[in-house]
């Protein structure tokens, strides 16, 4: 049988091949490290977080011992915010609020050099320091937001190690790394895939990307693999079947909704700037109001003894598994204390906080619906208030469901977000971070 003949063609046709299979792997290979790299980040943050907040109610418990009652927190708590908007400021621009406006943000530039400012590996170290630091001085923010910010950020650094990586891969690493946060940040990845969907992607094409999904897959196998199957809320059983126990989901769909809706209108309106002579004080002395933001967070604190300050994780597990209840006042007091710690300017996230809210306001609604279980009421209430602030009922459904591992309550928490997504909307029309990124945008053009 004859030899087949090889000719130039050929040879040229197989290296070509060889070439972009080369490519193509070493693109892979880039998405999967940086996936890695963003659930060390998220472990590292979530680990470094706990122990911020444990400094905080150290510094308390400390005065408490001395007979200074809850004062230290009167001055931690302005100093810490003075600092951190300082910090913000002058060495961190861009790092402020909560991150994922951001990551949305940088998806929407077409300009390199200011997607490069905003996604800068210094702006992401800054984007942690400062929230660890919010978090010692007892604000009421979360880390999720800024591991957003923190993911997008490392995957599209990493892209540069290609040799001049085209627009829509860069917007690629950047939706990827921004889903993968969310999902090792929560160790939730269907979480994560269904918040790049709703919150991060802005066209078709981004939405049906398989980069995403591997992204999450990847960064859900390493949380798996660096600190085990766990659930962010624990577990629960909690169900909630057919009949008089389902006034809960209209109940807590429209409360929670509207609160949600109301805790986004009020970070809309008040970062745009208040009319008359207090905006123009707040402008001229962004300082003193932090100090003063920070008076009134130790207040709320010293009024909840100190179940406001930090991310609310612990309380609403708590309460999530039976172990502790909390008093009416505290998802009234927590709703505050993270409306106080954002408008004043400090980086911090809000995904945390508004679960905690989500459980106390379920817990308050609780004795209404006696058919419902306690731990179905939180759970409940939780996805209520999740979804009117953010306005992305899906991902508020599927989060807590992977977060409480009780695909028991998938039915009863998609109804009670869509219903709290349709609340939400009455109040308050835009979704805050798509608004909240509009603003940073138009704050990154350059003036004419």
């Amino acid at each position: 049988m004859p030899l087949m003949r090889i000719s130039p063609r050929h040879i040229i046709v197989l290296i070509r091949i060889a070439r972009v299979t080369q490519a193509r792997w070493l693109r892979r290979l880039l998405f999967w490290t940086g996936a890695l790299l963003v659930a060390v980040a998220a472990i590292l943050l979530a680990s470094w977080a706990n122990s911020a907040q444990d400094l905080y109610f150290w510094v308390i418990r400390q005065g408490a011992a001395r007979g200074l009652g809850f004062f230290p927190a009167f001055v931690l708590t302005p100093l810490g915010l003075m600092l951190s908007l300082l910090l913000t400021r002058k060495v961190f621009p861009g790092a402020q609020g909560s991150g994922i406006p951001q990551a949305i943000a940088a998806l929407r530039m077409q300009n390199p050099e200011t997607i490069r400012a905003v996604l800068s590996l210094r702006i992401a170290v800054g984007k942690i320091l400062l929230t660890l630091l919010g978090l010692a001085c007892g604000a009421s923010i979360g880390r999720e937001g800024p591991t957003v910010q923190v993911g997008a950020a490392l995957m599209f650094n990493i892209g540069f190690l290609l040799r001049n990586p085209e627009r829509d891969l860069q917007r690629a690493l950047i939706l990827a790394g921004g889903a993968a946060g969310i999902a090792a940040a929560f160790n939730t990845p269907l979480a994560g895939v269904m918040f790049a969907v709703e919150e991060l992607a802005g066209s078709f094409e981004a939405r049906t990307s398989g980069t995403t999904l591997t992204a999450v897959i990847v960064a859900g196998i390493a949380t798996l693999a660096l600190v085990g199957n766990y659930t962010y809320f624990g577990s629960t059983s909690a169900d909630l079947a057919i009949g008089p126990g389902w006034l809960a989901v209209l109940l807590c769909g429209v409360v929670g909704g509207g609160a949600g809706g109301l805790f986004a209108f009020t970070l809309l309106n008040f970062t745009a700037g208040l009319p008359g002579a207090l905006g123009q004080w707040i402008a001229r002395r962004p300082m003193l109001f932090a100090a003063g933001c920070g008076l009134l967070l130790a207040l709320i604190a010293w009024a909840s003894d100190g179940r406001t300050s930090g991310t609310g994780y612990a309380v609403a597990r708590a309460v999530i598994e039976g172990r502790a209840s909390v008093p009416w006042s505290y998802p009234f007091l927590k709703f505050a204390a993270t409306v106080v710690s954002y408008i004043s300017g400090i980086p911090g996230g809000i995904f945390a906080p508004s679960l905690s809210v989500g459980v106390g306001f379920g817990a308050l609604l609780a004795p209404l619906v006696p058919s419902a279980s306690p731990a179905a009421m939180a759970l409940l209430g939780m996805v209520g208030y999740f979804a009117g602030a953010v306005q992305a009922p899906i991902t508020a459904a599927v989060i807590v469901m992977e977060m409480t591992s009780n695909q028991a309550m998938t039915v009863p928490l998609l109804a009670t977000a869509m219903v709290a997504f349709g609340v939400s909307r009455l109040i308050c029309r835009r979704s805050l971070y798509g608004a909240l990124a509009d603003r940073f945008l138009e704050a990154t053009r350059p003036r004419s």
